[in-house]
């Protein structure tokens, strides 16, 4: 039992800091990509690849790299309802990072979102299972030779082939969530496949000859797949779109395709109690009601000079009280008409009293 807290601890700090790290890569490839964008070079979007002699955009990749490692280590010692989750720091550390080295601004809405993604992810790391179901390798094939997985995988790759090679050429341009679906969609599987490897690290570490294993080997080449079909795509939806809409929106459809994979192949909710399952339905809904007012309300002006004065903290109107003139004492030179006529007849009345 101390054990697995101690695995539990150590994927959650893994995790964090491969937030950190990959909510950076995305603010140096966006910086990259700029920097060809404004020396006339073709852009991603368009199908360049001007951006492999970019070096922010190689920093990107290595700081991505980073944390994708980070996160693979992390899927070996905590479950995927948990890592995946926390992916949503990445947003805040993105979201922040933009507004001061992309002049993106955020603002109050902004910043409750990134509340809001905090608190989310506390209420998930709370409630999250703290134990394995997957220990080893073979249990590993056991889980992927399921028939509810094996159904999982063929429409994901068959969805991922009709966008695309039907849906990203015609409406890529026009629409993000075209990249970012194919991006999430693959995405669950390449989580398959860093838990798959991750397992099997472990028992590499600990003396087993999972190296003889064709598993190992088969997991690390869709992993090498899937992986390079994520930069690419992400790449495209990164350069037609602006950072704060692709990073929160990619956020939310791959975090719904991992937590749907790993429902179906590591049933890790069937070992969760009511209200574990609750938590951390609640957590994840707290962070994408962050994520959505990170990016819905990015290009409202609002901040806490334009709240209502009651609103402001510490706030005081200099200007001293004063009461208002009511109808039993008007103030002066104000005539007061009689009370037992009307309003034409009492004012005819006081004119022919006035000399």
């Amino acid at each position: 039992m101390e054990a697995g807290r101690v695995d539990f601890y150590t994927g959650l700090s893994l995790a964090v800091c491969s937030s950190l790290f990959i909510g950076a890569s995305f603010i140096l490839k966006k910086k990259g990509l700029l920097r060809l964008a404004n020396k006339g070079s073709m852009r991603a979007g368009q199908g360049g690849y001007a951006y492999l002699k970019e070096w922010l955009w190689w920093a990107g990749l290595i700081s991505m790299g980073a944390g994708e490692a980070a996160n693979f280590a992390a899927y070996a010692f905590a479950p995927a309802t948990l890592v995946t989750p926390l992916g949503a720091l990445s947003v805040l550390v993105s979201a922040v990072l933009s507004s001061y080295f992309l002049n993106e601004r955020l603002n109050v809405h902004g910043k409750m979102g990134c509340l809001l993604c905090v608190l989310g992810s506390t209420v998930m790391v709370v409630h999250a299972p703290q134990e394995e179901e997957v220990a080893s390798l073979s249990a590993m094939a056991e889980k992927l030779k399921d028939p509810g997985f094996i159904v999982f995988a063929v429409c994901v790759v068959g969805s991922s082939l009709v966008l695309i090679f039907a849906v990203a050429p015609r409406f890529g341009q026009k629409n993000v969530l075209v990249h970012i679906m194919i991006c999430s969609v693959i995405g669950s599987l390449s989580v398959s496949c860093v838990k798959g490897l991750g397992i099997g690290i472990k028992e590499l570490v600990a003396g087993t000859a999972v190296l003889k294993e064709p598993l190992f080997w088969c997991l690390l080449v869709c992993l090498a797949l899937c992986v390079s079909i994520q930069i690419s795509y992400l790449n495209k939806a990164l350069d037609i779109f602006n950072t704060s809409i692709v990073t929160p929106i990619y956020y939310v459809f791959f975090t719904t395709s991992v937590m749907a994979c790993s429902a179906i192949l590591f049933k890790e909710w069937l070992r969760m109690s009511p209200g574990a399952v609750v938590g951390t339905i609640s957590g994840f809904l707290t962070i994408v009601l962050g994520i959505f007012m990170l990016h819905a309300f990015k290009d409202i002006t609002f901040s806490w000079d334009s709240m209502p004065l009651y609103l402001r903290k510490g706030a005081r109107d200099p200007r001293p009280f004063a009461a208002l003139p009511g109808r039993d004492n008007p103030a002066e030179g104000e005539v007061k008409p009689p009370l037992g006529g009307g309003a034409k007849d009492g004012w005819a009345s006081q004119q022919q009293k006035d000399p």
